[in-house]
């Protein structure tokens, strides 16, 4: 069976998402310090680059696993490797190097991020829409990698806006392939409002995935709840602004964590009840008897 032709459509709309996210994240990095990005070469932009290009393929190596058959995978990420070497060469290698590279010079780039991909994140042990320890350190890793590179080792302001481009493009990949594209282009675009949300089923918990939404010039959104249904499962979310979550005591976000539940509880229940009604009125019949 061929890969490309059964899954053709994910695989151009998933690699347009890792370059684009890529390239939004480059410069998320340069704005969150604005005298250290006055400094960056064209080489070292290009490594940021590929620093998020690596963990982004790890992280669609995780989610593929969720929706691809076992055996039909590793010819599914194999293509999303070609996919991105052949949209990397049309759009964006000119721009991101300092100098010409051919095809073969993106396809080798490429390939080496995906091989330094499996060595750097493959020890990192979670379930990907879930927001766990091991997840949270995967982020920071990576983060702390892409800071290096920019010349800003343990640059805290590099780091958080790493974290947050890297968190956003989860939810991205879980609507791609779910087949949700309108859900992609709020997620794909980083934003200091991105946060962490966590999934219930009707009953809220603190853990989550990742919630980006559209920037707000003046505000960053620490904490966010969302209900949503499918078919006839009702779902409550809520979740943190990383580095809000980071900054708590432990005794606060156990506070925070009871009042939020209880929150949760709240407006899961009525978001049940009103879709119901909703729902039953839509089954009423109309019209003149």
């Amino acid at each position: 069976m061929d890969i490309k032709n059964e899954y053709g459509q994910i695989l151009d709309d998933l690699a347009t998402t890792m370059l684009g996210v890529a390239r939004e994240s480059v410069s998320m990095v340069k704005r969150s310090d604005q005298a250290l990005s006055t400094k960056l070469t064209r080489e070292q932009e290009w490594e940021v680059y590929l620093e998020f290009i690596k963990v982004m393929f790890n992280l669609a190596d995780r989610a593929s696993a969720f929706y691809i058959p076992l055996q039909q995978q590793p010819q599914f990420m194999d293509s999303l490797e070609d996919y991105v070497s052949d949209r990397l060469t049309t759009l964006l290698a000119p721009s991101m190097s300092s100098a010409e590279i051919d095809d073969q010079e993106v396809v080798l780039s490429v390939g080496q991020a995906v091989g330094e991909s499996r060595q750097i994140y493959e020890k990192y042990k979670f379930v990907f829409s879930e927001d766990t320890k091991d997840r949270n350190a995967l982020f920071q890793h990576a983060a702390e990698r892409v800071a290096g590179r920019a010349g800003g080792t343990n640059n805290q302001a590099i780091i958080a806006a790493s974290t947050l481009c890297i968190s956003a493009v989860i939810p991205a990949m879980i609507a791609l392939f779910e087949g949700k594209p309108g859900e992609v282009s709020s997620a794909e675009t980083p934003s200091a409002e991105a946060g962490t949300a966590a999934t219930t089923q009707t009953t809220p918990s603190s853990s989550g995935s990742s919630e980006p939404s559209i920037p707000s010039a003046q505000a960053i959104k620490l904490i966010s709840v969302m209900s949503s249904i499918t078919g006839e499962e009702f779902e409550t979310r809520w979740g943190l602004f990383p580095k809000f979550r980071s900054d708590l005591q432990p005794e606060q976000l156990k506070e925070i964590t009871k009042h939020m539940n209880r929150v949760s509880q709240l407006v899961g229940d009525r978001f049940a009840i009103l879709s119901l009604k909703i729902s039953q009125e839509t089954k009423q019949p109309s019209g003149n008897a």
